[in-house]
């Protein structure tokens, strides 16, 4: 199971502060909230870019 750092009820509340949704055509917001945790994730470590760890994708 992958850990997360945002909470389901956390998520709920920001999802839609996000750009694109789901009907959008493209990939834009393919998956708002692994890169919501990448960003935490980042942001948390500070770590550089080129150290996020592959669970988040690409």
């Amino acid at each position: 199971m992958k850990r997360q750092i945002l909470g389901d009820d956390q998520w709920e509340r920001v999802k839609d502060l996000l750009s694109g949704k789901d009907s959008d055509c493209g990939v834009t917001a393919q998956d708002n909230r692994e890169f919501l945790e990448a960003v935490l994730w980042i942001a948390r470590t500070g770590s550089p870019w080129r150290d996020l760890p592959d669970e988040f994708g690409h």
